[in-house]
């Protein structure tokens, strides 16, 4: 069970290092807008029986197991979930999933600046500011991606809320609507924040590189900044290549000490951590879609070391290459 603390905080942490609608794989993508345009607050009810990812998103998900069960896979390492589980993902988390027959979940995405306006609310007497909500947040710690047990009647609970919720989003009736998904989603979540975890410590070094304390991102307040994107759009065009802080610095005119800065402030993570994931991406992507070896993976991505890339991939999906491989093959 989590602290008093948890209700929104958990959220909060875990989606620190969401950056702008505009991004990768944001929730302006068309996979995830709906008919009203732009929505903070989405879901969607998806049954899925083949693979899914590993992937990132630049939002928090909130995913709800509603029948059969799958294996999921992510920084918390490989576990089993099933109907009566909860999972709550990190923005830049990377997470797969391997359905066992089939697996059908309801996601709801989750803005941070959505977020960030409701934790301040909740602790307007110890939150002075709405600059101050992710300072305040990261007085505690929660971990970056959560397998949550509330069991079948609680999540039986939640079903009507979900099904309606789901029927708002698909309709685009956001704005229409707005009061009604907000009890929605406050519903939901006064039943899931017990179960998030909240810890007084971080122990794992990706942890402590995603949780930065950093100045909140919000629209109203200040734009992602322009030497973010264009370190990211670098990173993204060649992930084979070493690149170096001095050189991804040069390119945007900023100190090595203000990109490191500026770009986890944007991204929650370092640029080359960020790299990390890029290429553990698409090292997945060759070991699902070609017959390379293991090592010529890795060497396709940037790592001329194996055990690098072994390491790398296990730290972001939570399973060794050989492992993931498997569970491809298995699945056709």
């Amino acid at each position: 069970m989590g602290s008093p603390l948890s209700d929104l905080a958990g959220l909060t942490m875990s989606a620190s290092a969401m950056s702008s609608g505009n991004d990768r794989l944001s929730l302006a993508n068309q996979d995830l807008v709906a008919t009203g345009g732009y929505q903070p607050l989405l879901a969607r009810t998806r049954t899925f029986h083949r693979p899914v990812g590993p992937e990132t998103y630049d939002c928090v998900k909130l995913a709800t197991v509603r029948d059969g069960s799958a294996i999921v896979y992510s920084e918390f390492g490989e576990k089993h979930a099933k109907v009566g589980d909860v999972l709550l993902l990190g923005a830049n988390v990377l997470c797969g999933a391997q359905p066992e027959g089939h697996v059908t979940v309801t996601v709801i995405y989750l803005d941070l600046d959505f977020i960030l306006d409701q934790f301040f609310w909740q602790y307007i007497d110890i939150v002075k500011d709405r600059f101050a909500s992710q300072s305040v947040a990261d007085t505690i710690y929660t971990e970056p991606a959560q397998l949550m047990g509330l069991g079948e009647d609680r999540i039986g609970m939640l079903m009507p809320w979900l099904d309606e919720l789901v029927a708002l989003s698909v309709d685009g009736q956001y704005r229409e609507r707005f009061h009604r998904m907000q009890a929605l989603w406050h519903a939901v979540i006064d039943q899931v924040s017990p179960f998030i975890h909240v810890s007084p410590t971080r122990t794992l070094p990706a942890q402590r590189a995603r949780t930065r304390p950093s100045v909140p991102r919000g629209r109203r307040f200040a734009p992602l900044r322009a030497e973010a994107r264009a370190v990211r759009e670098l990173l993204a065009s060649d992930v084979r290549r070493a690149w170096l802080l001095s050189e991804l610095s040069g390119a945007v005119h900023l100190s090595e000490k203000q990109l490191v800065r500026v770009f986890t402030n944007a991204y929650g993570k370092t640029p080359l951590a960020y790299l990390t994931m890029l290429r553990v991406e698409e090292m997945a992507r060759l070991l699902r879609e070609s017959g390379v070896s293991i090592a010529e993976a890795g060497n396709l991505v940037g790592w001329v070391s194996r055990n690098r890339a072994a390491t790398a991939f296990r730290e972001c999906t939570g399973l060794t290459p050989g492992r993931y491989r498997a569970m491809q093959e298995k699945s056709l």
